[in-house]
């Protein structure tokens, strides 16, 4: 296996997805060293010898370099959080960090010569579109949904500077389209939480009338946490590829309307619901196509929608006093 006694370098560390890459590997390459980068308010949260953590501003050139230096390969996973609230206030929000951020890791794993890197895209790069989507139905011809278009762009163009890294420095780059993870460690705040975090609150509120941003028969791709860094490690370790592009997901439609009768049967109550459709919200339905990265990584998500959404309840009602995001 290519990640044995290798070190790797991670972004984006205390993260929900991150945070997730780190429980995966340690149960499962012990010979494996993490050099984890956190910042300001994202203090480590997991502990363990094998983990080396590092305060790094991925705004600073200089502290990428220093964070980068000695390790072996890397996952690029650390993002500005964003959901349809904030995807509503367009330019005024976006200001550019998470192409600056991932620019800064580039250039610092050139410098470095990393052997192999992971960078997490996004499936906002996909313009909208009915039916399962596939790696190649992202079309630069066509724009990303209007209330994604600042951010879709921005990975399409991070994506195209990953390419470019690769064709310069002959190293390995693996491009990994999430769909919308979600699970423990998520950010459930209501400024800036995703849709099932997000619902999961309410729903422990026992919140009567239960509000819904949207539409009940959105359709939307979700991933638990822990399948999540599955494939992701998956991708890192795998021999037979170095350079690829892969949706991943459950590959699974899932309704709004489904993560909400979900949510009140966890919470054990049943209240009215209001779907407010006048709420930001973004494409009416995107589902990514897992066909390749089953195929030629033999990776599929394990955990059904319904058995995370469960999952992350129970998370949240024993976390929910200290879990500040």
């Amino acid at each position: 296996m290519y990640l044995e006694k290798k070190k790797i370098f991670l972004a984006g560390a205390t993260g929900m997805v991150g945070s997730g890459i780190i429980e995966y590997l340690l149960r499962n390459f012990p010979g494996t060293r993490i050099r984890a980068a956190y910042y300001k308010n994202t203090k480590p949260f997991i502990h363990d010898k094998r983990i080396e953590y590092v305060f790094c501003d991925l705004l600073s050139d200089k502290d990428c370099l220093r964070a980068a230096k000695g390790c072996d390969c890397a996952v690029m996973a650390a993002a500005v959080p964003e959901n349809a609230a904030t995807f509503s206030q367009g330019v005024n929000y976006f200001r550019g960090d998470n192409i600056l951020i991932n620019l800064n890791m580039l250039k610092a794993f050139s410098a470095f010569k990393l052997e192999r890197v992971v960078f997490l895209s996004s499936a906002t790069v996909y313009s909208q579109a009915a039916g399962s989507l596939r790696e190649d139905d992202m079309d630069l011809n066509q724009e990303p949904n209007a209330r994604q278009f600042c951010t879709g762009w921005s990975f399409r163009f991070i994506e195209k500077m990953c390419r470019f890294w690769q064709e310069e420095t002959r190293g390995g780059m693996i491009v990994l389209r999430l769909a919308n993870v979600f699970g423990p460690y998520a950010r459930f705040d209501p400024k800036n939480s995703n849709f099932i975090p997000a619902l999961v609150r309410k729903a422990s509120r026992k919140i009567d009338p239960f509000i819904v941003w949207g539409a009940p028969e959105v359709v939307r791709d979700v991933l638990y946490r822990e399948d999540a860094a599955a494939g992701i490690v998956c991708a890192l370790n795998a021999d037979n590829i170095k350079n690829d592009c892969f949706n991943l997901g459950s590959g699974v439609a899932t309704k709004v309307s489904d993560v909400v009768k979900c949510a009140i049967t966890c919470a054990g109550y049943f209240p009215k619901i209001k779907y407010d459709k006048n709420g930001p919200v973004t494409v009416k339905a995107r589902i990514l196509d897992v066909s390749k990265i089953s195929r030629l990584l033999s990776w599929r998500a394990q955990v059904t929608p319904k058995e995370g959404i469960r999952k992350t309840f129970q998370w949240w009602q024993e976390n929910k006093r200290r879990w500040k995001k």
